[in-house]
């Protein structure tokens, strides 16, 4: 699944258009490096957001196309991040 549709689909980022623009200003990265908004995501990949200041780095458990609200969470699990005025 591409980059864009998985962080929309995961609720990670509301819309798919606002993903694909965070991919386009380098905003996300996968395993270390900067991706494009059409890189296909695995499962076991790395995926760090900045938001800003923040920045959310998630483990990706799974990959489905259609996934209703309860179970988006189930498909990364966060596995780090930095806010402003943590060390």
């Amino acid at each position: 699944m591409r980059l864009d549709k998985y962080l929309k689909v995961s609720r990670l980022i509301k819309r798919r258009t606002v993903a694909n623009e965070a991919c386009d200003n380098e905003r996300v990265s996968v395993n270390g490096r900067v991706q494009r908004a059409s890189y296909e995501v695995k499962p076991g990949d790395r995926i760090a957001i900045r938001f800003g200041a923040r920045t959310l780095e998630v483990e990706v458990l799974s990959v489905a196309d259609n996934v209703g609200k309860a179970d988006a969470a189930a498909m990364y699990r966060e596995i780090g991040g930095t806010t402003p005025g943590q060390s």
